[in-house]
């Protein structure tokens, strides 16, 4: 991932519980946030001082500055926190990093947990399905090393393979609509329509600006100042290698009556061109906008029984008029961002999409061309009552209708966060901890949530 720390707006915890996922609430999931995290900056009612999951925020430089001012003087809010008590707003973007290095979920869990007896590591593996008998899941069987090999569950099994592949697992196992398991020649064992649909993601486009100035990651990127940013990396994992250079960004909303934010603006003090990974050859940077709560759904369906075939993944982006019409404000809001005094004194020309596409239908255009994912499928596992159909997971995340199996992962959000799916993953997984050893949960928070006073008439 990109390591950019993000919890989303509380609100989007509330909409869970709202929804059938009981215990799900802002309140009731805000302590396993602050259990996670250990923040540089310290702990307070909001953030948490001494978890394993280091976060901590960058010292920006002075374009990343002037990105931050140009919002204050468009007449958004300054954050001082986005993770804390006011998401909305422009700020500092923070990060899982710790002195200069990725401090990724493996750093933070799996490696100190290592050289416990009773956990196996195995990798390149590949789960074939779990194992079911009378209406309980007793063990997967998986392919390593050219051979089959079955791993019996004494209490239960824990499926985490992500929005993409715990569905299709599922499947494979005759677990999901009986419709798609017999289109892909699969017997059906439990019958549960929701599995693999519900996908939804946050669709991302660019707009990119040739700088007046030199100063942006540019020279860096090339030549021997690339392998001398390297090399201090390796010497004292300090430079412009220790950082992701996601330094800045806003959470703003589109439009008066949008409760809390549904755009997120992240700036890059580079630009890429589209559709690659390659660095524009210019002193130029971009920024993003990613859609928060994308109407449109998709799905992941199994096609075969063989668990090597690709299942079916359809994101639909764009497919909700309300997502067209957001990426339409996104463009223009941040085009009114770019116009003010503190970047005019940077911005020289937005090269992408240009100053010719103004109207709804250019911009319409340029979206279709330019969107992109944020890699933040969530949904196709979805979490709620056992009255909902759709749902395939209850609120202790155990699958509808079988014992002994629980998903644990980004696929059983009901809907999407407003904002990266990182760190409200990690969350999941330590409230899931404490579901599966059947332990207390930790008091709910009485921490306060900043909501703009006014916006039900008001855009910002």
């Amino acid at each position: 991932n990109g390591m950019m720390y993000v919890r989303g707006h509380a609100r989007d915890y509330d909409g869970w519980a709202q929804s059938g996922a009981r215990g799900w609430s802002y309140a009731e999931v805000l302590p396993y946030f602050r259990r996670a995290e250990a923040r540089a900056a310290g702990a307070d009612a909001w953030r948490g001082g001494d978890g394993p999951l280091h976060v901590s925020a960058p010292d920006p430089s002075p374009l990343t500055r002037a990105f931050i001012n140009a919002g204050i003087e468009a007449g958004y809010p300054l954050t001082p926190d986005s993770n804390g008590h006011q998401q909305e707003g422009f700020g500092l973007m923070e990060r899982t990093t710790h002195k200069g290095r990725r401090w990724s979920t493996s750093m933070a869990y799996l490696r100190p947990a290592m050289a416990r007896q009773n956990l196996t590591v195995t990798t390149g593996a590949l789960v074939q399905e779990i194992v079911l008998e009378r209406g309980r899941a007793t063990g997967v069987r998986y392919g390593h090393g050219g051979q089959t090999h079955l791993v019996n569950a004494a209490r239960e099994v824990i499926l985490c393979g992500g929005a993409i592949n715990s569905p299709q697992v599922l499947q494979l196992s005759g677990i999901g609509a009986p419709e798609v398991l017999e289109a892909a020649g699969i017997t059906v064992r439990h019958a549960l329509p929701g599995v693999g649909e519900n996908l939804n993601d946050h669709p991302d486009i660019v707009l990119q600006y040739r700088a007046k100035r030199r100063n942006t990651l540019f020279p860096v990127t090339r030549g021997p100042r690339a392998i001398a940013a390297g090399l201090r990396w390796f010497a004292t994992q300090t430079g412009p290698a220790a950082s992701n250079h996601f330094e800045a960004g806003a959470f703003i909303r589109s439009r008066a009556g949008v409760e809390h934010p549904d755009l997120q603006l992240t700036f890059m003090p580079l630009a890429v061109m589209p559709g690659t990974v390659d660095v524009r050859a210019e002193h130029a940077f971009q920024v993003h906008i990613d859609l928060m709560r994308a109407q449109s759904r998709g799905h992941v369906r199994a096609r075969s029984p063989d668990p090597t075939a690709a299942p079916a993944i359809l994101f639909n982006y764009l497919k909700h008029p309300a997502d067209r019409a957001d990426f339409r404000a996104g463009v223009r809001l941040l085009r009114e961002i770019m116009a003010q005094p503190a970047m005019q004194a940077e911005v020289a020309a937005e090269i992408y999409p240009g100053p010719d596409h103004q109207s709804d239908a250019e911009i319409d255009a340029f979206v279709r061309r330019a969107v992109e994912t944020c890699y933040h499928p969530v949904g196709t596992c979805k979490m709620g009552a056992a009255s909902d159909r759709t749902a395939v997971v209850d609120e202790t995340l155990a699958v509808q209708g079988l014992a002994g199996l629980r998903v644990v992962d980004a696929s059983i959000m009901p809907m999407i966060v407003s904002g990266n799916t990182n760190a409200p993953t990690i969350m999941i997984a330590e409230k899931a901890a404490d579901l599966i050893r059947g332990r207390t949960p930790p008091a709910a928070s009485t921490a306060p949530v900043w909501l703009h006073d006014n916006w039900e008439r008001a855009q910002r």
